[in-house]
Formats: structure tokens, C-alpha cells, sequence
């Protein structure tokens, strides 16, 4: 087994007509196994990152590494490529494109030319895993936002990909829709799916991440273990990310001094609760 799944190796991105780099010189690598996320404030490169993992986009200069291989960027290695390595985009009508529930979640699989047969099983345990059976009928368009981004995950996770990459899976959703969202998560990691996630929301990724990859101008900037990285409070600040509320109180619980209480009561007061 490989260490790492995916490396980008002293990668540049520049869109057509931009004067800024997307992605400057960044050199990252995604372990095999992880729930890994990817922080940092917008325009930092994360969503170009996602593409050029996928295959959907090309460097400019540099390395995309798949499982050890640099990834060719002909027809037949990318079809593979965007089989092993699944994108969620963060508004999922980017991603929907049949009439109805069963429909879409067949069409990645129709387009490999699977035998008819292993589409219908494959479709069928989808339907099942992400509780979508009554809505296998519906049109795509009748279903709410949390429904849809459930199809989404579906539409990827049928093609048995080895990487998954969401970018702002939990964006738009409520606190209950985020839950089912990221108890979906859970066991899609269990059932053996390396994960990387961007996100804003930095309290969930520090409940849920194993390790966090902080981006800042294209380049990654700090990487480790959640309570490590947030330990660098004043880099983290710099730029213009919080450190966690849970982490913080956390710290305090450690310090073991009679200024506890006080210290958490400050801590708190600092976040408005909605």
C-alpha cells in the first residue's frame, strides 16, 4: 500500500487571463487512510486544487502524482483517474444531470460501459447505503438541497473511487442536514475511502479531521495534527482564521490552573451563539 494516495509536487496554476497564480509552488501530500481537511481563507487555491487532483485541470508547471504515477492526461488515464479519485462540488447542481435519483447515479457508470447488470446492483446498494430508495423516482429538481448533496456523494461513491475530495460539502445546510452529511462521511472513511475536505467551518474540522493542510496564496503553509496546528495560534491568526472555541477550551482544561473557570467564561463570551 502506498503511503501517500496523492502528491502534488511544486505545482503552478494560473487561470487563462489572471494576474495571480492559483496555485504557487505547492507541494502537499494526502495519506492514505486519513480524514484530512483543507483550510484557508478564500482564494487560497483549495477548489483549484480539487481540479487539478481530479484531472480536470492541467499544471502549468509541476507534478500531480497518483499512487506514486504522474498522472497522464490522455483520455484513458483520466477516465481511470476520475474513477479512483471522486469530487464533490460544494453547489450540487454542478453535479446532477439525469431526470431522476436513479438515473443520475447510474450515468457515471453507463459512461464506463459496465455490463448492464453490475450497473443495476451497483445503483441498487447506492440507493440502499445513502437511504435514497423512495427517492430513487424523484425528479432531481423536486428534492431540497441536503437531499441533493446526498445524491451527489452517491453519483461519486458508486464508482468505488479511493479518494474523496468534497469542497464545502456542509455550505448552505442546516445543523441537522450537516450531521447527516457528516455521519455519511463517517462511514464512508470506515468502509476504507481516503477523505479531504475544505471548509471554512473550523470547529467541525477539528472535531472530525485526523490531519489539516493550511493553505494561504497557493502555497501550503502549516500541515499536522488538528490540536498541532491550532497550537500555532499566532500563525493561524495571521492569517485570518480562528482557532477553534473547543480547542481552546481544551487548552485551558490541561493548564491545571485556578484561573480555569474564569479563562473559560472568557473563552466563550468571545463566540456569539446563534
Amino acid at each position: 500500500m502506498h503511503e501517500y494516495l496523492l502528491e502534488l509536487q511544486q505545482v503552478y496554476y494560473t487561470y487563462t487571463g489572471a494576474k495571480k497564480t492559483a496555485l504557487n509552488g505547492l507541494t502537499l501530500k494526502i495519506p492514505t487512510g486519513k480524514k484530512c481537511a483543507l483550510v484557508g481563507q478564500n482564494g487560497c487555491g483549495k477548489t483549484t486544487l480539487f481540479l487539478l487532483a481530479n484531472g480536470l485541470y492541467k499544471p502549468n508547471k509541476g507534478s500531480v502524482i497518483w499512487k506514486g504515477q504522474p498522472i497522464e492526461y490522455n483520455r484513458k488515464s483520466l477516465i481511470q483517474l476520475r474513477q479512483q479519485v471522486g469530487l464533490i462540488f460544494q453547489d450540487p447542481e454542478q453535479q446532477l444531470v439525469a431526470s431522476t435519483v436513479e438515473e443520475d447515479i447510474s450515468y457515471g457508470l453507463c459512461n464506463l460501459g459496465l455490463p448492464e447488470i453490475e450497473i443495476k446492483t451497483r445503483v441498487e446498494q447506492a440507493l440502499e447505503e445513502f437511504d435514497l430508495i423512495e427517492l430513487a423516482q424523484t425528479p432531481v429538481h423536486h428534492m431540497s438541497l441536503g437531499q441533493k448533496k446526498r445524491v451527489s456523494i452517491a453519483d461519486v461513491m458508486v464508482l468505488q473511487p479511493q479518494l474523496l475530495l468534497l469542497d464545502e460539502p456542509t455550505a448552505y445546510l442546516d445543523k441537522l442536514h450537516s450531521r447527516n452529511l457528516m455521519a455519511t462521511l463517517k462511514k464512508i472513511h470506515h468502509h476504507g475511502t481516503s477523505v479531504l475536505m475544505a471548509s471554512h467551518d473550523l470547529d467541525l474540522i477539528y472535531r472530525w479531521a485526523d490531519w489539516i493542510f493550511v493553505m494561504d496564496s497557493g502555497k501550503l503553509i502549516l500541515e499536522g495534527e488538528p490540536k498541532d496546528v491550532f497550537n500555532e495560534r499566532q500563525l493561524i491568526e495571521s492569517l485570518q482564521l480562528e482557532v477553534p472555541l473547543i480547542h481552546d477550551i481544551l487548552c485551558t482544561l490541561e493548564s491545571n490552573d485556578e484561573t480555569t473557570i474564569p479563562k473559560l467564561k472568557q473563552q466563550i463570551s468571545k463566540y456569539t451563539l446563534y
